[in-house]
């Protein structure tokens, strides 16, 4: 239920009503006449995705903690910059993806 309680969070926007030719239809007091729309706040995609990219991270970044607190935090054989470089590769290939794989 965590991940559907992220990417089916939804808000309500207001929208202005429009005529045939893409103007906002005014009211009598002069503002524009809206409706109340309910839109998604994540692309479920890419929200998805990036946190299955957060999630596939999450033991290597832990192990690297644990080294670090047990070695003095001084670092370890495990080297952090590997950790560090795989967790972020896993984040920004993963959304950079998405982004270009989605239409704007």
């Amino acid at each position: 239920a965590g991940i559907e309680a992220i990417t089916n969070s939804t808000r309500i926007k207001k929208v202005p009503r429009l005529d045939k030719d893409g103007r906002a239809i005014l009211g009598d007091n002069g503002q524009p006449i809206t409706d109340d729309v309910e839109v998604n706040i994540w692309n479920p995609a890419v929200a998805n995705l990036t946190l299955m990219a957060l999630g596939s991270s999450t033991p290597e970044i832990l192990l690297s903690i644990i080294e670090i607190c047990g070695q003095g935090f001084f670092a370890g054989d495990l080297g952090p910059g590997t950790v560090v470089g795989s967790a972020a590769f896993n984040l920004y290939v993963i959304t950079g993806i998405c982004m270009l794989a989605l239409a704007p």
